[in-house]
């Protein structure tokens, strides 16, 4: 029995030493395998096209920046032409620029960070919980720090006369991805976690129009597109652009139908590459760019507000995809939606490097490419990557399992068997 004992204290000590030494592999990149290794912008352009020739992408815009000047684009069609004056839905990267908006009242001193959310609200109040509603504030709706536990995902509406108010979408949005109920909710302790939200930017929607006095499309582009001269951007669908709207596909590559979203804020923005260039250069601290926030909110949006696994995940807005230095991060945001929508943009606040990419047709052809951008680029894993790193992980934990006690289970036997066969003499 003492040898049992020993036996299995051993086995668990390796399994839990090879666990950790897969987790930090994977944080690394000792297992990832990038699809180039081309650092230099038009090289990996290059590369990318060739990804291409693999892969189902319906339409594709790339833009690569180094030093804060862009160097290179590509567009990529499967009908009409794409160029960087194409209309795209971005899904999720809609948070990043929305957060600019949010950000924009806090900096004119309209809204207040660490105010709790319900001081702005009228038009709708969120459910009562079992946790103190109060601790759901600006900064923890910016952070998915609010204890909201929606997990929206929003697909959308087919046609536009079924979209919903945003007062109904908060109550029970009709449109949730599966696996959400579609109803926003406190679920956990405000501040207690990160919970990725969709109903949390929803909210915001809520609160900037309460605030502003106006339609939240007409508020971001009087306060944001217009200073920045996006003059191809918006969130409620304008008919005046249908000429210009990209084609959807689904992952079959067949055609797929252009839906309608209550939820702007988090999942509608319309835009253009070149729109999203501007957007880019506003983050460059030496452009000659006007810019909604000064140097000092934009800063704000890129200090960490939440961690998950005790390492930097998100500020406000802006996902904090992996740590350069002294708490400088590559910032900015992810989109994905069905049919199938994956939009990616990255900005080094250390070398003011980026990479933009807008995707229809693929479910992460545009995350896979930033990310491994990314990883070329600083040698470090982003937070995307390591999430789709995480089946090819356990895959490895798995094995490593199995090696593990397959001889210390043998050497076990074989030991029983020579005690018994001693006893036995």
């Amino acid at each position: 029995m003492k040898r049992f004992f020993k036996y299995t204290a051993l086995a668990i000590a390796l399994i839990m030493l090879w666990v950790v030494l897969v987790f930090l592999g994977m944080d690394k990149g000792w297992w990832h395998t990038p699809f180039t290794q081309e650092k230099e912008p038009n090289a990996f352009v290059n590369a990318v096209q060739e990804e291409l020739q693999k892969e189902s992408v319906g339409n594709m815009a790339i833009a690569l920046f180094k030093d804060g000047k862009l160097v290179t684009e590509f567009f990529r069609s499967n009908d009409h032409t794409v160029d960087r004056n194409t209309i795209f839905q971005v899904a999720s990267l809609s948070k990043f620029v929305s957060a600019i908006g949010v950000m924009k009242l806090v900096q004119d001193g309209r809204l207040d960070l660490d105010a709790p959310a319900g001081r702005y609200l009228t038009r709708w109040q969120i459910p009562k919980s079992d946790f103190d509603n109060n601790g759901v504030t600006i900064r923890r709706l910016l952070s998915h720090t609010a204890g909201l536990t929606d997990g929206l995902g929003y697909a959308g509406f087919e046609n536009s006369e079924d979209v919903q108010s945003l007062e109904a979408s908060l109550t029970k949005a009709k449109d949730a991805d599966s696996g959400s109920d579609g109803i926003m909710k406190v679920g956990v302790a405000p501040g207690s976690g990160w919970h990725y939200s969709g109903g949390g930017f929803t909210l915001l929607q809520l609160i900037v129009e309460e605030v502003s006095g106006q339609t939240f499309d007409a508020y971001m582009k009087t306060e944001v597109f217009q200073p920045l001269q996006m003059t191809s951007s918006f969130y409620q669908w304008d008919k005046t652009f249908e000429d210009r709207l990209c084609n959807f596909y689904k992952s079959d590559g067949s055609k797929a139908q252009h839906r309608y979203y209550t939820a702007q804020a988090a999942s509608a923005l319309y835009t253009t590459m070149a729109d999203l260039e501007k957007l880019f250069h506003s983050f460059v601290k030496d452009s000659d760019i006007q810019k909604p926030l000064s140097m000092e909110f934009r800063k704000r949006m890129a200090q960490v507000e939440a961690k998950t696994l005790g390492a930097p995940i998100y500020g406000l807005g802006t996902f904090l995809y992996t740590e350069i230095k002294n708490g400088e991060f590559v910032i900015g945001h992810d989109g994905k939606n069905n049919p199938p929508i994956n939009t990616a943009f990255r900005y080094n606040t250390v070398t003011n490097d980026g990479i933009i990419v807008l995707t229809t047709g693929s479910v992460d052809f545009a995350t896979r490419m930033a990310s491994d951008w990314v990883f070329i680029q600083t040698g470090k894993v982003d937070a995307l990557l390591f999430a789709m790193q995480q089946g090819k992980m356990i895959q490895i934990i798995t094995i490593g399992v199995i090696v593990i006690l397959i001889p210390i289970t043998l050497i076990g036997l074989i030991r029983r068997e020579k005690i018994t066969v001693k006893i036995t003499k």
